[in-house]
């Protein structure tokens, strides 16, 4: 979910903290990505097609192809990514978790009933709501994009809280999810839309956390507790309050104990127990692996041992594979010069004296065999 309305307040409040760009102008940016985001647009753009592709065993393969092509795109202009993963969900957050297990329990009540009526609109549209992204999809990903060269960050916990480390460190220029709740984790570039697929003709939209902040006149700490007003993934909030007068109220009062204090009861009835306290500690001090125990490197792909990965177990078709890796070393290639703003060195916190930590991917799998189709 991210924070439930945010966007509005932006566009309401502080639309000058937003601009619309073309991904030919972040040649040469380093961008950290939300992996589980990206891939669940993957498997649900191709849903939306109505065509799930498969491997010769039945299993899914859209979230490959996505990863594949679409980060051939980004580099094609000239952007250096790195993919960061989920970790371990925060205890906060099972809250959450409970309530998307339930929608997805419904939708496939939904769905059962759509394909016993042969509703196929139905039955497709319930179908999408039962989309979730598996160990297994984030597994066959990092073992992509190891061997397309593309490093990656396993997060212990939440990955937009990874990134906007990542940010904050100049270790990357932008954070790019679909989830507002980065900007609230602190990072000072936020970019939507990256990784649609170019036929959308989506611009990206560049959101800038300082802009922000200054032009709703709040620091962060006010901005977190704004953001949980709205709600988050943490907890729930006061029902009753929307977008315009969280603004309101936080601008006013300027914490959410000093909101509680004035809040009219007979009104707005503050949840039972609320966890609002522990939900932005998360936001204020999540946990991360410290940008300098983070080592980011960018290498040749391993084109031979590519295709057999995806033509050999995934049945893609080897001439395409083949015109993509070319595709993705030229672009790689390409990339080596820079931009301007790069020869300048952006000072970080002092270097802990900790191990660093390597962006790795994960080792390869064993093949399945599976007879070959074009794609």
């Amino acid at each position: 979910m991210g924070i439930l309305g945010l966007s509005k307040v932006i566009g309401d409040f502080a639309s000058t903290a937003v601009k619309d760009n073309e991904i030919k102008n972040y040649f040469g940016r380093k961008v950290a990505i939300d992996a589980s985001m990206s891939i669940y647009q993957f498997l649900i753009a191709v849903r939306q097609e109505g065509n799930m592709l498969t491997n010769a065993d039945g299993e899914t393969t859209s979230h490959l192809m996505g990863i594949f092509y679409r980060t051939i795109r980004l580099v094609e202009n000239g952007i250096k990514p790195v993919y960061v993963f989920d970790g371990k969900p925060p205890t906060l957050k099972s809250g959450e978790l409970a309530k998307r297990e339930e929608r997805r329990e419904e939708a496939q009540k939904q769905l059962d009933k759509a394909e016993e009526t042969g509703d196929v609109e139905g039955a497709n549209k319930y179908s999408r709501r039962l989309v979730k992204v598996t160990k297994h999809h984030n597994d066959e990903c990092k073992q992509l994009l190891n061997l397309m060269g593309i490093p990656y960050i396993e997060a212990p916990c939440e990955a937009e809280a990874q990134c906007a480390e990542l940010v904050k460190a100049g270790k990357v220029y932008a954070t790019a999810t679909e989830d507002m709740d980065a900007l609230t984790f602190g990072s000072g570039v936020m970019l939507r839309h990256l990784t649609f697929s170019e036929a959308r003709k989506m611009p990206i939209r560049e959101y800038h956390l300082s802009k922000l902040l200054s032009d709703l006149d709040m620091d962060q700490n006010k901005f977190i507790d704004m953001c949980i007003l709205l709600g988050c993934d943490y907890c729930d909030s006061i029902r009753g309050i929307g977008p315009k007068r969280a603004v309101e109220l936080i601008k006013t009062h300027g914490s959410i104990e000093e909101i509680i204090k004035q809040l009219d009861n007979k009104k707005y009835t503050v949840p039972t127990d609320w966890a609002y306290e522990e939900a932005r500690k998360l936001f204020t001090n999540p946990e991360v692996t410290p940008a300098d125990q983070v080592e980011i490197k960018w290498k040749e792909p391993e084109e031979e041992a590519l295709i057999k990965f995806m033509c050999g177990d995934n049945d893609f078709n080897e001439e395409r594979i083949r015109n993509g890796i070319k595709k993705l070393t030229k672009g790689r290639n390409s990339t080596t010069q820079g931009r301007l703003d790069g020869f300048f060195k952006v000072l970080s916190p002092p270097t802990s004296t900790k191990r660093k930590v390597e962006a790795k991917p994960a080792p390869n799998k064993k093949s399945k065999g599976g007879k070959k189709r074009p794609r």
